[in-house]
């Protein structure tokens, strides 16, 4: 009985929601909440489910959010010997593998990435247990809303997806901002490009009407005489609909067919069409030949590597840096905060030259910066142990008054290479 009762205001809720929204709307409908609130710009509503309908937008947000989903996070620790990954730590199993029973760790920051792009802010609820972070669930922007509670706390309220809204207060809600302008909040992409998404979708709007008459514009018909009713109703069928269907008419009796205003080729449709695409991948800093429109170049390089370099470093390096930061800050104690941190693997961008990758890692290996087990993990192989992960330089450089001398003794040498490359192997007798 109590289970029951508990149920009926729920449900009056809804049916309150759902009559003041209109009696088609689904409080479990994703496409219904999308299209809630929004701009009006050029003639048509401005949402994020209307902006998504932009081929332009959808290919940068999926760019973006699905780049910085593959890419490994780890959680890694610092000790005296150097950085180790943590993946003894339970919330590393949480960012890097599954961070809750229902989705995976790719497809959980590909919803959080999407929500800071087009909405300013990407939030989860933290799911605790012994003050400890085990897992986080996605919480959909369009079905949170902040509120006060009758103490002056902020909390969250959020309709889940069978219509129930339940209360989450503030400390169990993760926050990512998205730039911002006044250091707290992220601003909605959606709210200040709101112009230059409705002109997309006008443009597209348009395109679409004009494709469907035929790609003529709006047609006139001049007779020698007055018609009567019978013979408008017979014109209409054998000859108006002929014209706009795009047949070949015949036309009778001193009749001639004409069109009002400019054609799609001189105003430029197309063209304008083309310029929308630039500037939505403007607003989302994406080159436009990375979303598949080609009709410009790109000035971040010829090369796969040097585009790919700028990519990451003008694009995504942002993004990733408030997600490591906002890791550390949040979801780890002060004390673990000290000890731990995360990283984003961004390696794997830049493998696909593999001339470029060979090169650079013989650079690092040959210098002493990388071991040869710490390249066979970027390549995804297993560690060789033992000497590979030693760092090891080029020896074979001397000074050039010691080449061909004869009167140089071996202690003379080791001081030698000690001086020029300053090196401890070279101590004690070891070179």
């Amino acid at each position: 009985m109590t289970a029951n009762n508990s149920r009926k205001p729920v449900g009056r809720v809804a049916a309150a929601v759902r009559s003041w929204l209109g009696i088609s709307f689904d409080l479990t409908n994703e496409q219904a909440w999308s299209s809630m609130g929004g701009y009006r710009v050029a003639g048509v509503k401005v949402s994020t489910g209307s902006a998504m309908q932009v081929s332009a937008v959808w290919a940068c947000v999926r760019l973006i959010s699905e780049t910085i989903a593959t890419l490994p996070l780890t959680l890694f620790e610092k000790t005296s010997a150097g950085k180790i990954p943590a993946s003894r730590h339970p919330l590393h199993f949480v960012i890097h593998d599954q961070p809750n029973t229902d989705s995976t760790a790719a497809v959980f920051w590909e919803a959080m990435v999407a929500a800071m792009l087009l909405r300013g802010v990407g939030r989860a609820e933290k799911l605790m247990s012994a003050g400890q972070v085990i897992g986080l669930a996605f919480l959909n922007p369009d079905r949170t809303t902040k509120a006060r509670d009758s103490r002056g706390n902020l909390e969250y309220r959020y309709t889940d997806k069978s219509g129930r809204q339940r209360v989450i207060p503030r400390s169990r809600i993760w926050e990512v901002p998205g730039f911002t302008l006044d250091g707290e909040c992220g601003v909605s992409v959606i709210q200040y490009g709101a112009k230059v998404f409705g002109n997309a979708i006008a443009a597209d709007e348009a395109a679409s009407k004009t494709f469907t008459n035929g790609m003529l514009q709006t047609v006139y018909y001049k007779v020698a005489s007055f018609l009567k009713k019978d013979q408008r109703d017979e014109f209409r069928r054998n000859v108006m609909g002929t014209i706009e269907r795009g047949e070949t008419p015949l036309l009778e009796g001193g009749t001639e067919a004409g069109t009002l205003g400019i054609n799609p080729a001189d105003a430029q449709l197309l063209e304008s069409r083309g310029f929308s695409v630039q500037e939505v991948c403007r607003w989302f800093r994406v080159p436009p030949w990375m979303v598949g429109h080609t009709e410009t170049s790109t000035s971040w390089g010829t090369g796969i590597e040097s585009q790919m370099i700028g990519f990451l470093t003008f694009t995504l390096a942002p993004w990733l840096r408030r997600i490591e930061q906002a890791i550390r800050k949040d979801l780890l104690s002060p004390a673990e905060g000290q000890r731990f941190y995360a990283k984003f693997a961004v390696e794997g961008l830049l493998r696909a030259d593999s001339a470029a990758r060979a090169s650079f890692y013989s650079v690092m290996v040959n210098n002493g910066i990388m071991t040869r087990d710490e390249v066979r993990e970027l390549e995804d192989r297993e560690p060789m142990g033992g000497n590979a992960a030693v760092l090891t330089v080029q020896s074979a450089m001397v000074p050039l008054d010691a080449l061909g001398g004869t009167n140089t003794t071996d202690a003379e040498t080791r001081a030698a290479l000690r001086a020029q490359l300053g090196l401890d192997q070279f101590r004690n007798g070891k070179g």
